[in-house]
């Protein structure tokens, strides 16, 4: 049956403000950057891991009416729409500097955990973003 993920979605309001996010802050690269008319086909990886990716979708046609769409923005707007995503990192406190220093704004600075060391923030449309050093086994 299934053998992996390839693709996770995450909604943004402005897909340009997000690649400045993500790529420009966080360190992710583009993989794909597509015009597909009514929609553009956004996603970012993790540099070295192009298998798994993840879209950047403006919310709105042809996926979601209109009005959905709005009911959408409005939740995103609220940080209610539920999209997460969670890092692994080497060293959180230096992954943790780093963002800082590129003027990142965290919601929970590195925190000792049962299971490793883990930070948080928000992007700029709401979506919650963790990312942890797991204990070495």
């Amino acid at each position: 049956m299934f053998n992996a993920i390839t693709h996770s979605q995450i909604y943004v309001l402005d897909q340009d403000e997000a690649l400045d996010f993500y790529v420009g802050k966080l360190g992710l690269e583009v993989n794909a950057d597509v015009d597909f008319g009514p929609m553009r086909w956004l996603t970012v990886n993790v540099p070295g891991d192009p298998d798994r990716q993840i879209m950047l979708e403006r919310p709105g046609p042809p996926s979601l009416s209109d009005e959905t769409a709005g009911q959408v923005r409005e939740l995103l707007t609220k940080g209610a729409t539920g999209g997460h995503l969670i890092f692994s990192v080497d060293d959180c406190r230096k992954t943790y500097e780093t963002l800082r220093d590129r003027g990142v704004e965290f919601t929970e600075e590195p925190t000792e955990r049962p299971y490793g060391i883990d930070a948080a923030l928000r992007d700029p449309f709401g979506n919650s973003i963790r990312f942890t050093q797991l204990k070495e086994s």
